[in-house]
């Protein structure tokens, strides 16, 4: 058989120097600042410190991150941009929520691109969220810059102008709501857990019982909506 060159997979950009150096600093400063608000709190740790654990100069920290907030939570624009980047790879007949909610799917799966909760501390990081304003502030922000995106990537695939057809954001909105609703319940449930061991917020369990959740918060809003849907259309042929 003859193979032609349009047959081929087409290889990823090789990441120059540049911004391989880029990325690794990047990665550095926000393992540090997860490290440290982890140990200390949030309320102890400094920029300077995060930039002195790094080992790299204070003002280079200001060119990575806003906030101290910002760079302990850099999982989530990366987690973000990972379902983003597979919700632009889904079948364009997908309706927008199945199409959200198979992606977040891959994303949690994936062991090739992990997603966050593999590693160690996500989760003890998430369950601070609640009782730490500014940290909940750059957590809210991050996730609205990703929603956003997700809003472009939907009516993109509706061909719609999402300034003027609100079905873009409604389907993002919600899938998007009920993801972070299971990571708040799967956070909030770390105490109960205990924090050793296969069962422990961090290990393999952790990340099973985190799957199922999503998986089983996402089955609710579909019979919801379409609850909802069924007693719409019988209250409309009583009329």
């Amino acid at each position: 058989m003859t193979v032609t060159t349009s047959s081929l997979p087409i290889p990823a950009p090789r990441e120059d120097g540049r911004r391989r150096k880029a990325r690794r600093t990047r990665e550095a400063l926000a393992a540090a600042a997860l490290e440290l608000v982890l140990r200390d709190g949030p309320d102890e740790v400094t920029v300077a410190a995060i930039a002195d654990r790094a080992d790299v100069a204070r003002r280079t920290f200001s060119r990575y991150f806003g906030s101290k907030e910002e760079a302990a939570l850099d999982f989530v624009r990366e987690d973000g941009s990972r379902i983003n980047a597979l919700l632009r790879e889904r079948p364009a007949a997908e309706p927008p929520l199945v199409a959200y909610r198979r992606a977040v799917a891959c994303w949690l799966t994936d062991r090739d691109t992990p997603a966050s909760h593999h590693r160690p501390g996500i989760r003890a990081l998430l369950a601070l969220l609640d009782g730490d304003p500014a940290l909940f502030g750059a957590y809210q922000r991050i996730r609205v810059d990703a929603q956003a995106e997700s809003v472009a990537i939907v009516a993109a695939r509706l061909g719609v102008d999402a300034t003027r057809d609100p079905r873009p954001a409604v389907a993002v909105d919600s899938a998007a709501a009920v993801l972070t609703a299971a990571l708040r319940m799967w956070a909030g449930s770390a105490a109960v857990a205990g924090p050793e061991g296969p069962d422990g917020p961090d290990g393999p369990e952790g990340l099973d019982d985190l799957t199922a959740l999503v998986e089983r918060s996402y089955d609710a809003l579909m019979a919801e909506a379409a609850h909802a849907a069924g007693h719409e259309a019988e209250s409309a042929r009583r009329k």
